[in-house]
């Protein structure tokens, strides 16, 4: 079975990244694909009160950032679809495209790289971030990491 795990955000990378998985991969027999989202951090406001909340303000802050994730996964939503819309237009089957949205992550490429694993992808698929000049990928970022941590994966960069 070949498996692959596409890596999603609002970017246009992204979206590219899911273009060029629909144009190569989609056809494939016994194909699985992972639309994988790695929510960023809680902003500042969520955890640092200068101050160790009591369980009344736990519970209040509670209800904040669960409302704070559940308005990100909703603004996100379009994405999944529109990714999911252009596989399926390719010959990806509905029930052979799963989703994923990480919400407790430290480090997006290591998440993404968790994420493989835990699914037995073979492959990445990921936008690359940038300018169409640049020439390399930085080593600072998402992609770049996911490249240099990764171990018996196959890795695609789209630009």
């Amino acid at each position: 079975m070949n498996r692959i795990m596409i890596a999603i955000d609002e970017s246009p990378g992204a979206m590219k990244a899911v273009e060029y998985a629909a144009r190569y991969f989609s056809r494939a027999g016994n194909l699985r694909v992972l639309l994988v989202h790695v929510l960023p951090n809680l902003p500042a406001i969520f955890w640092d009160d200068g101050h160790i909340l009591n369980e009344e303000e736990k519970k209040e802050r509670q209800k904040v950032v669960d409302k704070w994730l559940a308005d990100r996964i909703a603004k996100l939503e379009p994405v999944f679809r529109q990714a999911t819309a252009t596989l399926t237009s390719q010959g990806t089957p509905t029930e052979a495209i799963d989703r994923k949205t990480i919400s407790d992550s430290l480090d997006a490429a290591e998440s993404l790289l968790e994420a493989a694993q835990e699914s037995a992808a073979d492959t990445i698929v990921l936008g690359r971030q940038g300018h169409p000049e640049e020439k390399l990928i930085l080593p600072g970022s998402v992609a770049g990491k996911v490249i240099s941590q990764a171990r018996g994966l196959t890795i695609i960069a789209v630009a």
